[in-house]
């Protein structure tokens, strides 16, 4: 019973989700789908799981679409983030959990509300893009404190190396004219694998005779996320490579022109220095 109390935001939670997927799911089987507008999805998460995030987010954009500044989304997401990073820290493993959730929420609201209020900006895509690497390093350092006493905390350490690798190596190659976007471990990836293993640690945490098992499963967690992380960076590495050493490649090819022939008049209409222009060519 203590494990359900204490747990009984992030189940709450948890339940709310998955009871809407099953409505969700049986409006397609209806053949009744939502209709849902400017979904993104990539290659973890199909079009199909986009656009139920979508659509459960839907309720929210119509009622802060024109009302809240979208950079304000974004600042409330860094500082869910900077929360869960805390709880984490202080061993509030349940907290941290929902906390990243909602800042993960929040973070796909901000970019479409820009969108559909027509407010993309440079400077907006800079703070988004800037919030979610602050907000990153902020729950991973939450939960490199709660394993701080343990050999897992490296796991940790190369979780985030590996996090940061994969949004650096796709800014750096857009940077350079290349469009990155696959992958199978982004950001969305990592929050539903980080509170996924978080909330499972915190289920074992609840119970002292179960309590020692929480450190294995969230360093196991981070273990998995180093290692897919560190994968789709380096995957990205090499397209971005391939696609610009083709492109150099193809830039140094030199250009060859047709070569000119020389026009020869008609006798009538030539003149003398028509002909002294000629006879070189002919004794050639």
């Amino acid at each position: 019973m203590d494990r359900f109390y204490l747990l009984a935001p992030a189940l709450t939670l948890a339940a709310a989700f998955f009871l809407a997927f099953t409505v969700y799911c049986a409006l397609h089987l209806a053949g009744r789908p939502p209709q849902v507008v400017g979904v993104k999805h990539n290659q973890f998460f199909g079009p199909f799981m986009a656009g139920f995030i979508v659509w459960l987010i839907g309720p929210f954009e119509r009622v802060l679409l024109g009302r809240v500044s979208p950079n304000f989304i974004t600042g409330v997401s860094l500082l869910l983030c900077i929360g869960a990073g805390v709880a984490a820290g202080t061993q509030h493993l349940a907290v941290a959990v929902w906390l990243y959730v909602f800042g993960g929420i929040l973070d796909i609201l901000d970019g479409r509300l820009a969108r559909l209020a027509g407010q993309q900006t440079k400077s907006g895509a800079l703070f988004d893009s800037v919030s979610d690497r602050w907000g990153e390093l902020f729950v991973f350092g939450g939960y490199t404190w709660y394993l701080h006493d343990s050999p897992w905390m490296l796991a940790v350490i190369a979780a985030i190396g590996a996090s940061q690798m994969v949004s650096y190596t796709r800014a750096r190659a857009e940077g350079l004219g290349i469009q990155l976007s696959g992958g199978m471990m982004q950001r969305a990836e990592r929050i539903v694998l980080v509170s996924g293993g978080a909330l499972l640690a915190a289920w074992y945490a609840a119970d002292p005779d179960s309590a020692s098992a929480a450190t294995p499963i969230l360093g196991g967690t981070m273990v998995l996320c180093a290692v897919t992380s560190g994968a789709t960076a380096i995957s990205r590495w090499l397209s971005a490579y391939r696609k610009l050493a083709e492109r150099e490649a193809a830039e140094a090819q030199p250009v060859t022109e047709p070569a000119q022939m020389p026009v020869r008049l008609p006798a009538a209409a030539m003149t003398t220095s028509d002909l002294h222009k000629i006879r070189p060519l002919e004794q050639h």
